[in-house]
């Protein structure tokens, strides 16, 4: 088949480190056709800093100023929203009234009540509609589905789920007073955890949230938060809590720490992908998402299908204290494949698979924000709805 025609919205972090670098990883795949970036592109490009501008990086590819003059383009197939929150749902709708499939930056949306009417569009017009989520495919989470599915943990009792940073560069930024819908942590690093969350156990019977502002300034808008989610039948007793702290002076920031009533599960550092990208090292790469040893996490299983004697490749090896079969040591971190994503996407546009990341997940996890804003706002337990 010949490779899908994509067009970029926005030309900046999200675009350069999260998008091109996979898209280009898969030249039978995928083209970049066109760009939506409203900056004037600089006379000489050949003499302009690099990442300065898409014609700078992507002479080939068209660029146009305006949406009206984007979304007309009959090349573009997909078109990857990259903009401010504030335009995600209003472009991916524009994108899907011009007939083409649409890939939604995080978050998903502002709103549920956005978030309904663009799947609705979606699906009167046959349309795929997907969300970015590549922490999906991130080393740490991938290892965890794994451990969960191979029974290595038992019936989940408690789960910790961490994106933790001290102070970050980019907070500079955060220098909002009065909170509007799309603002704040719980919507910027809640929209990767509290999906990881949902992947694992569906919705939340209810929320309890805890919205902190840390970064020495009077703000409605989050930057740390702790969200509590309970569940019904069949997970009634289990625990997750989904946290971010900016105030984390951590060499290894702690990611999950799980319960279960056959093992736990602790894990240390975020995917090496991210790290990775930002050093240039290609997605085809075979270093590509391979964790350092030094980072594996610590596995304690009573789990006959973690036994000293298995060569499966991954399964722990350890002693076999005979009077509790328990088994204690570093676990092998899978590879993480952020490149999964876009696979999915390629497979999926050509109608050989079905779509990862449906829309429906994502919506959820923006109520899931909303039900938290109300928690932290009414101090009590809100029941989902």
């Amino acid at each position: 088949m010949n490779p899908i025609k994509v067009g970029i919205i926005g030309y900046g972090f999200s675009s350069k480190c999260f998008h091109l670098p996979f898209i280009l990883a898969l030249p039978d795949r995928f083209e970049v056709t066109a760009f939506f970036q409203r900056a004037e592109a600089p006379k000489d490009p050949k003499a302009a800093e690099p990442g300065s501008h898409c014609t700078v990086d992507h002479p080939d590819a068209k660029h146009y100023r305006t949406a009206d003059d984007f979304f007309a383009d009959p090349d573009v197939e997909v078109v990857i929203v990259c903009s401010r929150t504030d335009t995600h749902a209003e472009y991916a709708e524009k994108a899907l009234l011009a007939g083409k499939h649409a890939v939604v930056e995080k978050p998903f949306t502002r709103t549920t009540e956005e978030a309904d009417r663009i799947i609705s569009v979606a699906r009167e017009r046959g349309l795929i509609l997907t969300v970015f989520q590549n922490r999906r495919w991130d080393s740490d989470f991938l290892t965890l589905k794994h451990l969960i599915q191979n029974d290595a943990l038992g019936d989940i009792k408690e789960l910790e789920i961490h994106f933790d940073v001290d102070f970050p560069f980019w907070m500079r930024n955060m220098n909002k007073r009065e909170y509007t819908p799309g603002d704040g942590m719980m919507f910027g690093l809640g929209s990767h955890t509290l999906d990881q969350a949902q992947v694992l156990f569906g919705r939340p019977a209810s929320v309890t949230c805890f919205l902190r502002v840390l970064r020495g300034v009077e703000s409605e808008v989050d930057d740390s938060f702790t969200a509590i989610l309970q569940y019904g039948p069949p997970h009634q007793d289990l625990l997750v809590t989904v946290k971010t702290n900016i105030a984390s002076c951590m060499k290894e920031q702690l990611k999950y720490f799980v319960r279960g009533t056959k093992g736990s599960y602790v894990k240390h550092g975020t995917c090496i992908q991210e790290r990775q990208i930002f050093d240039s090292l290609s997605p085809r790469d075979p270093k590509f998402g391979v964790e350092p040893v030094g980072l594996h996490g610590t596995l304690t299983t009573t789990s006959t299908c973690f036994d000293g004697s298995s060569q499966t490749p991954g399964v722990i090896q350890g002693e076999d204290p005979a009077s509790t079969r328990q088994y204690v040591g570093r676990y092998p971190t899978l590879p993480g494949h952020w490149l999964g994503f876009y696979e999915n996407l390629a497979d999926a546009v050509q109608g050989t698979a079905e779509i990862a990341v449906e829309p429906g997940t994502s919506r959820d996890v923006i109520r899931t924000i909303e039900l938290g804003r109300m928690s932290h706002g009414q101090a009590r337990t809100v029941p989902w709805s």
